[in-house]
């Protein structure tokens, strides 16, 4: 029983205060932890930033040492250069030369080459000899054959290029003992390679091995394909095609008999009665060949003459010299008609690069001339007013062969830089038929433009010819191989090997299916190409 007075009113229970307290030690729980990983990031932070400023304390001293060796050489890149000014002062006084840096030419016996294109390798692909080789023969032999280089097919000139999608093969890279049988084919000294990534549209064979006394500097076919002509140390031959008899011999007898004097350019006039050819003495003999006598001795270029070109009605010839000029002769008088000389010399920064030419061509209609030169240019000029029309740029190092196409919209140079390129003149033919002869206010407009460019040979790119049906580059390296390309794809069709030394020289027969080849093993070689 209650008090008196006092209610009996029931408790009120207190809050769940429990469960609050759990929820907040939870919360400082995770806080503490949060606090310990970022005293750990914080920790990580300090050791990146310690381990950033070490390494770029490192990179400033590789830096640092890059400057220094950059200044080093430098320093020895100029006195090397110095030194080479003042040996090649010597050789030119030794010589009576000019001390202009000249192309490609063969040394004297035992001297080393001005220019290392003409250095080929004879005992492995590292070795290199002066050139023309000493004591390589007809005859000898070398452990280190050709390993590769296969033949190729003749592409359009007047098609569209179209590249490939797939990488071009290297066809130089392919070991020839691993190659399947369809895409390989054995001579007794030679091989051939073709492509696996394009359809197999050429067969190619051997026809004569010609062998010479030195080494073969130029080949050049007359015009109906019957004859083929080679150049080597003072003297030029003739060879029947057919049965590869030599047929003439031509010799200057006013030359003096001591000392090399190499025919470095050779051609036939259109109607073959005649041989043009340039040699170190920088004079352009034109030999009657029936009578085996000088028929016009055309002088006036300072330097040696690396390249002859006949007009195709035989009216003209084009050469050109390593006086940085190109020549255009009138064969009848025997005379200069115009001496296209080369203004525009691109500089480094050690001056002006020389520009002596190595090559000319001339255009089938007989109204461009195409010159390849030291300076890495490809220059083109009006035949009709002596104008240049066209500088093409595009190699790395210097031209030493350009070919035009049975059309004449596409040129092909050749170069140090291992590469081929295919350049469009349809734009300039154009211009220079529109502007009319005797016109000069068609000025250089930069209308040709590069096609494409051929990589896949392994050294430098010597020689290069196009198929009288357009459809083929064909091109001779110091790798010692024979390449044909597809113009259209742009994608090598197969590499022929069979020379000991560089292929200094090679040429297609107008006539069609035949190619010549010239080398430093003292060997020229005909092929036949056909269509599969």
């Amino acid at each position: 029983m209650q008090p008196p007075g006092i209610y009996n009113i029931q408790s009120v229970p207190n809050p769940p205060s429990s469960r609050l307290n759990d929820l907040l030690e939870a919360v400082k729980a995770e806080v503490e932890v949060a606090g310990r990983d970022g005293h750990e990031w914080k920790a990580q932070r300090d050791e990146y930033e310690q381990r950033l400023q070490l390494q770029i304390g490192e990179l400033s001293m590789v830096r640092q040492a890059l400057y220094e060796l950059e200044a080093n050489y430098a320093k020895a890149r100029d006195q090397y250069e110095s030194e080479i000014q003042r040996l090649r002062r010597e050789i030119d006084n030794q010589r009576g030369g000019t001390g202009n840096g000249t192309p490609p030419v063969p040394p004297r016996e035992g001297e080393p080459s001005r220019y290392p294109a003409l250095t080929a390798p004879l005992n492995g692909d590292n070795a290199r000899t002066p050139f023309p080789p000493p004591g390589l023969r007809p005859g000898s032999t070398d452990r280190d054959l050709v390993r590769r280089g296969p033949l190729p097919p003749p592409p359009t000139s007047s098609a569209t290029y179209q590249p490939s999608n797939s990488p071009p093969q290297m066809l130089s890279d392919l070991d020839p003992d691993n190659v399947s049988r369809e895409l390989k084919k054995e001579g007794s000294d030679w091989f051939a390679v073709w492509s696996s990534q394009s359809k197999k549209q050429l067969d190619v064979s051997l026809v004569h091995t010609l062998n010479h006394e030195t080494v073969v500097c130029c080949v050049k076919f007359s015009n109906d394909g019957k004859y083929l002509a080679t150049g080597c140390n003072r003297t030029a031959q003739i060879y029947d095609v057919k049965d590869g008899r030599k047929v003439c011999v031509l010799l200057d007898e006013s030359t003096t008999r001591t000392g090399d004097l190499y025919i470095r350019s050779i051609c036939f006039s259109p109607d073959g009665k005649y041989l043009a050819t340039g040699a170190e003495d920088r004079q352009i003999r034109i030999w009657d060949i029936q009578k085996k006598r000088i028929r016009h001795l055309l002088q006036g270029h300072m330097q040696e003459i690396y390249s002859l070109d006949f007009s195709r009605d035989g009216r003209f010839l084009v050469s050109g010299s390593g006086d940085k000029s190109a020549r255009i002769w009138e064969i009848e008088k025997g005379q200069c008609v115009f001496d296209l000389r080369i203004e525009d010399f691109i500089h480094n920064e050690t001056g002006p690069i020389d520009a002596g030419i190595t090559s000319v061509a001339l255009s089938p209609d007989g109204k461009l001339v195409a010159a390849g030169s030291l300076d890495t240019m490809v220059r083109v000029w009006n035949v009709n007013t002596g104008q240049q029309v066209e500088r093409l740029k595009g190699h790395k190092d210097s031209v030493y062969s350009v070919a035009f196409s049975p059309d004449g919209k596409l040129l092909v140079s050749g170069s140090l830089d291992r590469t081929l390129r295919v350049w469009d003149l349809s734009q300039t033919k154009r211009a220079v038929e529109n502007a009319g002869p005797g016109n000069k206010e068609m000025v250089e407009k930069g209308l040709g433009t590069c096609q494409a460019t051929l990589n896949g040979h392994k050294d430098y790119v010597l020689s290069v010819a196009i198929s009288p049906d357009g459809q083929w580059v064909v091109s001779g390296s110091k790798d010692r191989s024979i390449q044909f390309w597809n113009i259209v794809s742009g994608q090598v069709q197969f590499m022929l090997q069979g020379h000991k030394n560089s292929v200094i020289s090679i040429d297609l027969a107008r006539s069609g299916g035949l190619l010549a080849s010239g080398s430093g093993d003292c060997q020229a070689r005909i092929w036949r190409y056909d269509a599969l």
